[in-house]
């Protein structure tokens, strides 16, 4: 007895993997008819529910699921750039017209401008001769002419005077200095005199030098030193004449000094 052909059994998951490939199909049947309108309608949500069947209890380890990715969005198309907008050319300038041009040539240039003379000065109004006035002037210029004259006279006569009076200073110094010198020649000096004490003496004299008197007006301090002096005054008689006779003098003022020249 034969037995009946037994049907071949289905791979477990075949049923699973053709719902999911007829649902992507529709999925992308569905965004190929709605996604041309996405620039001016927005989409609308569509909702999909998925049923799977429940499989029969698999003799073997079940199939990993394929991940679903989400159809990739569009890029938008770039704007256009705007037309570029090109100036007008300027319309040809007219050509001037010959007539134009020759009586532009021929017209004649502006005469120069003369330079302006130069005004003429006036003339100097001459002078009138005033005689009483120049006399006048005169008058003044030779006074100031003599003053000037007696100013420089009396200046050079104060010269002279201080030029004499300088001469004079020295002659008589160089007579006090020879009387003195003569004088100090006769001094014998104390022996117990200490220091240069100075002693002032009044000599009167002859104007042949013949000593008269001799007064003591200043003392040295030292007794003994002032009379040595006052004998060397005396011993010294004549005294030396000036080399001037205008520079004798009768009374003498002479101061002495032990430790001087």
């Amino acid at each position: 007895m034969n037995e009946a052909p037994v049907a071949p059994r289905p791979a477990p998951g075949k049923r699973t993997s053709f719902a999911l490939a007829v649902l992507m199909h529709a999925l992308l049947a569905g965004l190929l008819i709605y996604g041309v309108r996405w620039q001016t309608q927005k989409p609308e949500t569509v909702a999909v529910e998925l049923v799977r069947a429940v499989p029969p209890a698999p003799t073997s380890a079940p199939e990993p699921e394929p991940e679903v990715k989400p159809p990739p969005k569009p890029e938008p198309k770039p704007e256009p750039p705007p037309p570029k907008v090109e100036p007008k050319p300027e319309p040809p300038k007219p050509a001037p017209k010959p007539e134009i041009a020759q009586k532009e040539k021929e017209k004649p240039k502006p005469p120069p401008k003369p330079e302006p003379k130069p005004e003429p000065k006036p003339k100097p109004e001459p002078v009138k001769h005033d005689p009483f006035k120049e006399e006048m002037e005169r008058e003044l210029r030779d006074a100031e002419r003599r003053k000037a004259l007696a100013d420089a006279a009396q200046e050079q006569n104060r010269l002279k005077a201080a030029q004499a009076s300088a001469a004079q200073a020295g002659e008589m110094d160089k007579y006090i200095a020879a009387i003195r010198g003569k004088v100090r020649g006769n001094i014998v000096l104390p022996p117990d005199l200490k220091g240069n004490p100075e002693a002032l003496f009044e000599v009167t004299q002859l104007p042949s030098g013949e000593v008269l008197s001799v007064r003591l007006l200043k003392s040295s301090g030292h007794a003994a030193y002032d009379a040595a002096t006052e004998r060397a005054i005396r011993k010294s008689s004549p005294l030396p004449k000036p080399a001037k006779s205008e520079l004798f003098n009768r009374t003498l003022e002479l101061k002495f000094r032990p430790q001087d020249d």
